[in-house]
């Protein structure tokens, strides 16, 4: 759910940027990048249907990301185990 509160927030206001995570090991570790432009539909599925609860902390880290120059980068919730994102949102 952070990642799309971010990523929906930049492509409201027509920001195209790029969002980078890095690859697990069984996916050949390294890391991934993907251009996003709002004209590109996306699409978001969560698994149950328990609503989210958000950390501003980590929104906001995650937001700085993305208006950096290097585009957002994939971190994870501060005080929780590494995770990637297709595994939490």
């Amino acid at each position: 759910m952070h990642l799309q509160v971010v990523i929906t927030a930049k492509l409201r206001r027509r920001e195209s940027f790029i969002f980078t995570w890095t690859d697990a090991a069984e996916a050949g570790s390294g890391r991934s990048s993907i251009w996003l432009d709002p004209t590109i539909p996306l699409f978001y599925r969560y698994y149950g249907n328990r609503p989210a609860s958000l950390n501003k902390e980590w929104l906001d880290s995650l937001m700085l990301s993305a208006n950096s120059s290097n585009g957002m980068l994939f971190t994870n919730e501060p005080g929780l185990p590494p995770a990637s994102p297709r595994t939490r949102s």
